[in-house]
């Protein structure tokens, strides 16, 4: 009986050890189901993995070598299409989009605006559709980078005299696309350099037309498509400056003149004389040293100027600094002042330019296209002049320790390597015209010397801006692709800015406040009166060009100009005062 008791109660034992065990060997055998599961996950994404890698390389390869027999099939069988932009470097015509090409002249090649058979070349038969690639292929070797000759022949020729210097229209353009002036640039590769305005976002394609023989008559033309470049300094107007490129690629010599069109059937309504090139009266040859002279540019001139104080003061000053040339560009001048300019322009001294551009300015571009003018006056320079300076009339670079110009820029060739200097920037330091004049002049009587802001102004700004705020800039024409208003934007490879220390030489700028008010006159301030080593020569050099000019230009007797002393504050009762100061530099700044 108690065996049986002991066997009972053994039992629940077993029971529980034997379902531990069934338990373990279950999950043993699920864990084995489930790792084999994973095992298999794992294989096929694997698989998976390298059939994606083993597709990706073998579509890449078909891609490779599909493009390779494509671009070698194409490069037999038209002879000028390879990998760069669809055409071998030195041999492409001077266009993009062949099939547009045709459609632009494609009225003069097979339309019936002529009489005349056109062969066909040996291998098409009548009526079969032309390739434009071919066409351009087979009639392209004769038109030395530009349209072929058969359609060159059948252009419209110009009935227009070549100008300089002249604002032109380029007609057929949805927006207002103008020219000024054509160059040659001889540096890196050979092409005509048009100054122009237009479109600043997306400018049109047109053409140039290059017209060889002389001024009387035109033996030839050759067409190529232009490259419009957006002048960088726009101020995000709808408006800008611009280049248009013209290459002379393929041995094409230096064309007299050129137009610009933008489509080659319509007749231009442009033609611009080519400067620097040889046949220019004063142009300098390259290899030739360039003369030892210094130019100033000036942006145009507007609002009817005719302070012809202000005028004779910065033509005088800066020949007095050594500049022997002046570029001005005349968009509305006042007959005082344009009377005076005539006698410097009859002795060599100064160049007037028209400048009546079609663009509203300040709305559609920026001051009167300025840049335009900057960078036509940077070319005009080129191999005539050392350097050249651009600045504004109430704007001069007085050096410190030197009388000129051309010996600061020895001297700080003495002390710093200016091998490779394309321009020298000088900081801008303000002479506010509402602080008080200069005690010396406050005492003065002599009405000359009272009127001349240079002698006036003697107390400016302590803290100079920082170069490229403001600053201004001497620069060689040679070296300059892009010039800007405050800086160089381009240079020839290999060439830079020099930023000149203001212990060297700084820019002189003379005007009211630039945000409006009087607040500008707390601002830190020091006496410099520099420009007072020059004070006797300018004084007496203004003082006998104006008893020159009287009579001619109607000049008044000098009137005697009210100072501002110096510690009276331009609130208290100087009015009169700055109100002529006002009118003599502010608008020009």
């Amino acid at each position: 009986m108690k065996a049986k008791t002991s066997e009972a109660r053994n039992l629940p034992k077993k029971s529980f050890v034997t379902c531990a065990l069934f338990c373990s060997m279950f999950r043993s055998r699920s864990s084995k189901k489930l790792s084999a599961q994973r095992s298999r996950v794992l294989r096929e994404r694997a698989n998976l993995s390298f059939f994606i890698v083993v597709m990706f390389f073998a579509v890449f390869g078909v891609i490779v070598l599909t493009e390779i027999f494509l671009i070698d099939e194409r490069g037999r069988g038209a002879g000028v299409l390879v990998r760069h932009n669809g055409r071998r470097r030195g041999e492409k015509p001077d266009y993009d989009d062949a099939q547009s090409i045709l459609q632009d002249h494609g009225g003069l090649v097979d339309g019936d605006n002529h009489v005349g058979v056109r062969v066909l070349p040996a291998g098409r038969k009548a009526g079969e559709q032309q390739d434009s690639v071919r066409v351009i292929q087979e009639s392209n070797s004769a038109a030395k980078g530009g349209v072929p000759v058969e359609v060159e022949s059948r252009l419209p020729g110009h009935n227009i005299t070549a100008k300089d210097g002249v604002w032109q229209i380029v007609s057929g353009t949805r927006f207002k696309f103008f020219v000024f002036s054509a160059f040659y640039d001889r540096r890196e590769e050979n092409s005509i350099r048009v100054v122009g305005a237009t479109k600043t976002r997306g400018p049109e394609r047109v053409w140039c037309r290059l017209w060889y023989g002389n001024s009387t008559s035109t033996t030839h033309s050759v067409s190529i498509l232009a490259k419009v470049k957006v002048i960088r300094e726009n101020w995000n107007l709808k408006y800008s400056a611009c280049f248009i490129l013209c290459p002379l690629r393929q041995n094409l010599s230096v064309p007299y003149s050129v137009s610009i069109v933008s489509r080659l059937r319509l007749p231009p309504a442009n033609h611009l004389l080519v400067r620097n090139a040889d046949w220019d009266p004063d142009f300098r040859n390259t290899s030739a040293d360039i003369p030892d002279k210094i130019a100033i540019c000036v942006k145009p001139i507007h609002f009817n100027y005719n302070q012809v104080l202000q005028m004779l003061e910065f033509l005088e000053l800066n020949s007095i600094l050594g500049v022997h040339h002046f570029t001005l560009y005349n968009d509305t001048v006042g007959p005082q002042v344009g009377c005076i300019l005539e006698d410097y322009i009859a002795n060599g001294v100064v160049t007037l330019l028209p400048w009546q551009l079609n663009m509203v300015s300040q709305k559609e571009i920026r001051t009167e296209g300025l840049f335009a003018a900057l960078n036509d006056c940077l070319y005009r320079s080129m191999y005539r002049y050392s350097y050249a300076a651009l600045v504004d009339l109430d704007e001069y670079i007085i050096p410190r320790h030197n009388h000129t110009l051309s010996q600061l820029v020895k001297w700080l060739g003495t002390r710093l390597n200016t091998r490779t200097t394309g321009s020298y920037s000088f900081q801008n330091a303000f002479f506010y015209l509402q602080w008080g004049d200069d005690p010396s002049i406050v005492q003065s009587t002599d009405t000359t010397e009272v009127g001349l802001v240079t002698l006036r102004k003697t107390r400016r700004r302590s803290k100079l801006h920082p170069h490229k705020q403001r600053s201004k800039y001497l620069c060689r024409p040679e070296f300059v692709v892009e010039a800007g208003n405050h800086f160089i934007w381009e240079f020839v490879p290999g060439h830079g800015t020099l930023n000149v220390p203001p212990d060297a030489a700084i820019l002189h700028h003379y005007r009211v406040c630039e945000f409006g008010g009087n607040d500008c006159i707390k601002t830190a301030s020091v006496v410099d009166r520099t420009a007072y080593r020059y004070r006797d020569r300018l004084v007496n050099r203004v003082k006998s060009k104006w008893r020159e000019l009287k009579a001619k230009c109607n000049l008044p007797e000098l009137p005697y100009q009210q100072t501002i002393p110096p510690n009276v504050p331009p609130d208290n009762g100087n009015a009169k005062s700055k109100l002529q100061a006002l009118n003599a530099v502010g608008k020009q700044s």
